[in-house]
């Protein structure tokens, strides 16, 4: 289950821009050519997955942060990404089995619940199969009990869940502890974790990886070792309740807050209707946030997503104090939670230094 050779730089930096300028126009055929005729050429399936349309979907979520693309352009070309990887995976054969015999490796690859960016499992599995190992891939928005009884069904030996927002903490350390009470070790990996897997140790998983290669590194190895069957503990913090009082309380908030904003915010008063559900939303996303800061009691989680934010605002030309007063609004509301009300504040002083966003530059 060695890692393949891989290709020179100068060909898969060569391959991003042709499969970003298909990806540009929606042209399937294009990127589907651009991927496969480099495979042709001798570049490793795995270097394809990993350094051609993993960057580049990664340059998909910029764009759109940053305002250049729409949210339709958007959907399109990761739908022509995923139907690339389709393709590039119906022509390549799994990984060599091991030489010794010995039966290879079963994993279960799965978004967590209520998790819909399946590309970076989808990676991870066709990385995995490519290196010997035998993969259920389950995809997208994978519920606990469902997971738990495709399980029971097959000869798992490790389970590897993948989540990309934070605000899927809770429902991912449902995941993991329901997957380790019948007695499989849990491999997660994903933004959702924090760049160093701080909130995975947080979940209890048995073990965590920043991208596949490391994933398939560690699986290489032997699955990691399932902790010892426990009863589901919660994070200590949890005991303050603050956590499922905001969580409980997000439409209430969001509503108070999106009608406080009416008196602070002047220019709302000529929003169009459309103006102000994506108002909504985005509150709603920033109590949602806070709340999955308050399960893994890091400011930090919140203040990320608040910076990102104020620069996807700056980008669509919705000025910057609307963001500050809805934090004020909102700190206001929590006075009698002092946890949530530091989270809030921690966010709103990260405001004053928000970078411009990405200007556009070359596509490598």
């Amino acid at each position: 289950m060695s890692a393949p050779a891989t290709a020179p730089t100068d060909v898969l930096a060569a391959t991003r821009r042709r499969l970003w300028a298909a990806l540009e126009t929606r042209d399937e055929q294009a990127a589907t050519a651009a991927v496969l005729g480099a495979h042709d050429a001798g570049v490793p399936a795995e270097d394809l997955l990993l350094d051609v349309i993993g960057p580049v979907q990664a340059e998909i979520g910029a764009e759109w942060a940053a305002g250049r693309i729409g949210v339709a352009q958007e959907h399109a070309a990761t739908a022509i990404q995923d139907r690339v990887v389709g393709a590039l995976a119906h022509r390549t054969a799994d990984g060599p089995r091991p030489e010794t015999g010995e039966a290879p490796r079963h994993v279960t690859v799965a978004c967590v619940d209520g998790e819909w960016h399946a590309l970076p499992a989808r990676l991870l599995a066709e990385v995995l199969r490519g290196r010997g190992f035998v993969v259920d891939y389950l995809g997208a928005h994978v519920p606990t009990p469902h997971l738990i009884a495709h399980l029971h069904q097959t000869g798992t030996d490790v389970v590897a869940l993948s989540s990309s927002l934070p605000v899927r903490l809770p429902t991912a350390h449902a995941a993991v502890t329901a997957v380790q009470a019948i007695g499989l070790p849990v491999l997660v990996g994903g933004a959702a974790f924090g760049p160093d897997g701080r909130y995975a140790r947080l979940l209890g998983a048995d073990g965590w990886a920043p991208d596949a290669r490391a994933a398939a590194r560690l699986l290489a190895v032997g699955p990691p070792r399932p902790r010892p069957a426990r009863l589901p503990v919660d994070p200590p913090h949890l005991a303050d309740q603050e956590y499922t009082l905001v969580t409980r309380a997000r439409t209430r908030l969001v509503l108070q807050t999106l009608q406080g904003l009416e008196d602070a915010v002047p220019a709302m008063a000529s929003y169009t209707d459309r103006q102000r559900e994506r108002t909504a939303e985005d509150l709603a996303h920033i109590v949602d946030f806070l709340g999955a800061s308050l399960y893994a009691d890091d400011p930090e989680l919140f203040t990320g997503f608040v910076t990102w934010t104020a620069g996807i605002l700056r980008a669509r030309g919705v000025p910057g104090g609307a963001l500050v007063a809805a934090l004020d609004l909102l700190a206001d509301a929590q006075r009698d939670f002092p946890r949530t009300r530091a989270h809030l504040v921690a966010g709103r002083r990260a405001l004053l230094p928000v970078p411009a966003p990405p200007s556009p530059g070359p596509h490598s």
